[in-house]
Protein backbone atom coordinates (compact mmCIF):
# COMPACT_ATOMS: atom_id res chain seq x y z
CA UNK A 1 0.00 0.00 0.00
CA UNK A 2 1.11 3.80 -0.71
CA UNK A 3 2.11 6.15 2.26
CA UNK A 4 -1.09 7.15 3.81
CA UNK A 5 -3.92 4.90 2.45
CA UNK A 6 -5.17 2.69 5.72
CA UNK A 7 -6.65 -0.01 3.60
CA UNK A 8 -5.92 -2.09 0.72
CA UNK A 9 -6.81 -1.13 -3.14
CA UNK A 10 -8.05 -2.59 -6.24
CA UNK A 11 -6.11 -1.71 -9.59
CA UNK A 12 -8.62 -2.04 -12.26
CA UNK A 13 -7.34 -1.42 -15.58
CA UNK A 14 -10.08 -1.31 -18.34
CA UNK A 15 -9.43 -1.28 -22.52
CA UNK A 16 -11.60 -0.22 -25.07
CA UNK A 17 -11.01 -1.09 -28.57
CA UNK A 18 -10.79 1.99 -30.91
CA UNK A 19 -12.82 1.95 -34.28
CA UNK A 20 -12.38 5.34 -35.68
CA UNK A 21 -9.50 7.58 -36.73
CA UNK A 22 -7.64 8.82 -34.29
CA UNK A 23 -5.02 11.79 -33.48
CA UNK A 24 -1.51 11.91 -32.08
CA UNK A 25 0.67 13.88 -30.41
CA UNK A 26 4.27 13.81 -31.06
CA UNK A 27 6.89 16.07 -31.11
CA UNK A 28 9.60 17.05 -33.17
CA UNK A 29 13.38 16.03 -32.20
CA UNK A 30 14.64 19.14 -34.85
CA UNK A 31 12.04 21.93 -33.52
CA UNK A 32 11.38 20.82 -30.16
CA UNK A 33 7.07 21.39 -30.97
CA UNK A 34 4.37 19.59 -30.42
CA UNK A 35 2.76 17.97 -33.79
CA UNK A 36 -0.58 16.81 -34.52
CA UNK A 37 -0.81 13.86 -36.76
CA UNK A 38 -3.98 11.99 -37.80
CA UNK A 39 -3.39 8.58 -38.11
CA UNK A 40 -6.29 6.25 -40.35
CA UNK A 41 -7.31 2.88 -38.45
CA UNK A 42 -8.23 0.00 -40.47
CA UNK A 43 -9.39 -3.35 -39.79
CA UNK A 44 -6.37 -4.80 -39.41
CA UNK A 45 -4.66 -1.99 -36.74
CA UNK A 46 -5.77 -2.82 -33.24
CA UNK A 47 -5.47 0.29 -31.14
CA UNK A 48 -7.06 0.34 -27.51
CA UNK A 49 -7.30 2.95 -25.18
CA UNK A 50 -7.22 2.74 -21.18
CA UNK A 51 -8.49 4.00 -17.92
CA UNK A 52 -6.87 2.97 -14.95
CA UNK A 53 -9.18 2.57 -11.95
CA UNK A 54 -7.90 2.40 -7.89
CA UNK A 55 -10.87 1.63 -5.81
CA UNK A 56 -11.26 -0.36 -2.28
CA UNK A 57 -14.83 -0.95 -3.50
CA UNK A 58 -15.05 -4.95 -3.80
CA UNK A 59 -17.59 -4.78 -6.49
CA UNK A 60 -17.14 -6.51 -10.14
CA UNK A 61 -15.64 -5.40 -12.76
CA UNK A 62 -18.66 -4.56 -14.92
CA UNK A 63 -20.33 -2.40 -11.99
CA UNK A 64 -16.92 -0.77 -11.22
CA UNK A 65 -17.07 0.32 -14.87
CA UNK A 66 -20.33 1.79 -14.50
CA UNK A 67 -20.07 3.70 -11.14
CA UNK A 68 -16.70 5.14 -13.10
CA UNK A 69 -18.95 6.34 -16.02
CA UNK A 70 -21.70 8.01 -13.52
CA UNK A 71 -19.11 10.14 -11.59
CA UNK A 72 -17.62 11.01 -15.24
CA UNK A 73 -21.61 11.95 -15.92
CA UNK A 74 -22.25 13.97 -12.88
CA UNK A 75 -18.56 15.41 -13.34
CA UNK A 76 -19.63 16.77 -16.97
CA UNK A 77 -22.49 18.92 -15.67
CA UNK A 78 -20.35 20.56 -13.09
CA UNK A 79 -18.22 21.23 -15.96
CA UNK A 80 -20.94 22.48 -18.45
CA UNK A 81 -21.66 24.83 -15.61
CA UNK A 82 -18.54 26.70 -14.95
CA UNK A 83 -17.52 26.83 -18.66
CA UNK A 84 -20.53 26.94 -20.35
CA UNK A 85 -23.20 29.18 -18.00
CA UNK A 86 -20.16 31.17 -16.01
CA UNK A 87 -20.56 29.65 -12.70
CA UNK A 88 -16.69 29.92 -12.07
CA UNK A 89 -16.55 33.03 -13.49
CA UNK A 90 -17.05 35.99 -10.89
CA UNK A 91 -15.11 36.08 -7.84
CA UNK A 92 -15.46 38.20 -4.66
CA UNK A 93 -14.65 38.64 -1.13
CA UNK A 94 -18.56 38.96 -0.14
CA UNK A 95 -19.62 35.55 0.39
CA UNK A 96 -23.39 36.43 0.00
CA UNK A 97 -23.03 37.91 -3.56
CA UNK A 98 -21.10 34.74 -4.47
CA UNK A 99 -24.13 32.77 -2.94
CA UNK A 100 -26.78 34.60 -4.67
CA UNK A 101 -25.29 34.69 -8.09
CA UNK A 102 -24.17 30.97 -7.91
CA UNK A 103 -28.01 30.10 -7.06
CA UNK A 104 -29.35 32.37 -9.92
CA UNK A 105 -27.07 30.39 -12.75
CA UNK A 106 -28.03 26.84 -11.34
CA UNK A 107 -31.40 28.61 -11.75
CA UNK A 108 -31.47 29.58 -15.19
CA UNK A 109 -29.91 26.15 -15.83
CA UNK A 110 -32.38 24.41 -14.28
CA UNK A 111 -35.04 26.02 -15.97
CA UNK A 112 -33.47 26.01 -19.57
CA UNK A 113 -32.71 22.02 -19.56
CA UNK A 114 -36.22 21.89 -18.23
CA UNK A 115 -37.41 23.83 -21.64
CA UNK A 116 -34.86 22.01 -23.63
CA UNK A 117 -36.22 18.70 -22.34
CA UNK A 118 -39.55 19.46 -23.84
CA UNK A 119 -37.45 19.87 -26.94
CA UNK A 120 -35.69 16.47 -27.01
CA UNK A 121 -36.96 14.35 -23.86
CA UNK A 122 -34.15 11.63 -24.99
CA UNK A 123 -31.11 12.95 -24.55
CA UNK A 124 -29.35 15.92 -22.50
CA UNK A 125 -28.24 18.64 -24.94
CA UNK A 126 -25.17 20.96 -23.57
CA UNK A 127 -26.12 25.20 -23.85
CA UNK A 128 -22.99 25.28 -26.29
CA UNK A 129 -25.32 23.56 -28.79
CA UNK A 130 -28.50 24.03 -27.20
CA UNK A 131 -28.26 27.92 -27.02
CA UNK A 132 -27.05 28.72 -30.28
CA UNK A 133 -29.83 25.73 -31.91
CA UNK A 134 -32.90 27.28 -30.07
CA UNK A 135 -32.08 30.86 -29.46
CA UNK A 136 -30.76 31.87 -32.64
CA UNK A 137 -33.87 32.77 -34.00
CA UNK A 138 -36.09 36.40 -34.96
CA UNK A 139 -39.64 36.51 -33.85
CA UNK A 140 -42.46 38.59 -35.34
CA UNK A 141 -45.60 39.08 -33.89
CA UNK A 142 -48.62 40.03 -35.81
CA UNK A 143 -52.38 40.44 -35.26
CA UNK A 144 -54.88 39.45 -38.00
CA UNK A 145 -58.66 38.70 -37.07
CA UNK A 146 -58.36 38.85 -33.32
CA UNK A 147 -55.93 36.10 -33.37
CA UNK A 148 -52.26 36.82 -32.56
CA UNK A 149 -49.56 34.94 -34.58
CA UNK A 150 -45.87 34.54 -33.72
CA UNK A 151 -43.20 33.43 -37.20
CA UNK A 152 -39.67 32.13 -35.67
CA UNK A 153 -37.25 32.65 -38.44
CA UNK A 154 -34.40 30.69 -37.44
CA UNK A 155 -30.50 31.83 -38.42
CA UNK A 156 -29.32 28.22 -38.05
CA UNK A 157 -27.94 26.12 -40.66
CA UNK A 158 -29.84 22.87 -39.72
CA UNK A 159 -33.28 24.73 -40.08
CA UNK A 160 -35.27 20.91 -40.33
CA UNK A 161 -34.01 20.03 -36.57
CA UNK A 162 -34.94 23.41 -35.36
CA UNK A 163 -38.21 23.10 -36.71
CA UNK A 164 -38.95 19.83 -35.26
CA UNK A 165 -37.31 20.50 -31.88
CA UNK A 166 -39.64 23.55 -31.95
CA UNK A 167 -42.92 21.76 -32.96
CA UNK A 168 -42.61 19.64 -30.36
CA UNK A 169 -42.86 22.36 -27.38
CA UNK A 170 -44.94 24.08 -29.27
CA UNK A 171 -47.70 20.96 -29.67
CA UNK A 172 -47.41 20.79 -25.93
CA UNK A 173 -48.05 23.87 -24.80
CA UNK A 174 -51.09 23.86 -27.20
CA UNK A 175 -52.37 20.91 -25.76
CA UNK A 176 -51.93 22.02 -22.13
CA UNK A 177 -53.56 25.79 -23.16
CA UNK A 178 -56.45 23.80 -24.04
CA UNK A 179 -57.14 22.64 -20.10
CA UNK A 180 -54.69 25.08 -18.60
CA UNK A 181 -57.56 27.29 -16.61
CA UNK A 182 -58.58 24.21 -15.06
CA UNK A 183 -55.54 23.64 -13.23
CA UNK A 184 -54.00 25.61 -10.49
CA UNK A 185 -50.38 27.22 -11.26
CA UNK A 186 -48.69 23.85 -9.28
CA UNK A 187 -50.47 21.54 -11.44
CA UNK A 188 -48.92 22.91 -14.56
CA UNK A 189 -45.52 22.93 -13.60
CA UNK A 190 -47.01 19.20 -12.44
CA UNK A 191 -47.85 19.05 -16.16
CA UNK A 192 -44.48 20.51 -17.61
CA UNK A 193 -42.37 18.80 -15.85
CA UNK A 194 -43.72 15.75 -16.03
CA UNK A 195 -43.65 15.99 -20.01
CA UNK A 196 -39.72 17.16 -19.42
CA UNK A 197 -38.60 13.89 -17.40
CA UNK A 198 -41.01 11.60 -19.55
CA UNK A 199 -37.87 9.11 -20.60
CA UNK A 200 -37.10 8.70 -17.26
CA UNK A 201 -40.81 8.16 -16.16
CA UNK A 202 -41.54 5.71 -18.92
CA UNK A 203 -44.67 7.39 -19.78
CA UNK A 204 -46.07 8.04 -16.55
CA UNK A 205 -46.84 11.19 -14.48
CA UNK A 206 -44.91 12.95 -11.53
CA UNK A 207 -46.90 12.11 -8.58
CA UNK A 208 -49.79 15.17 -8.38
CA UNK A 209 -48.29 17.77 -6.32
CA UNK A 210 -50.17 18.57 -2.48
CA UNK A 211 -52.16 21.78 -2.20
CA UNK A 212 -52.18 22.89 1.07
CA UNK A 213 -54.93 25.39 2.04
Amino acid sequence: MLTGWKIERRVIVLRKRISTNIGVLSENPETNQLEFNLGSINDKTIVYEYAVLITSLKDGIVTISQHYRDRADCENIFDEMKNQWGWGGFTTQDLHRCKLIARIVALIYNWWNIFVRLAEPDKHLEAITSRPLLLNSIGKQTNESGKTKITICSMYGNIGKVKLLLGRITSFFNELKSFAEQLTSEQRWHRILSKAVFKYLDGKQLAPPICVT
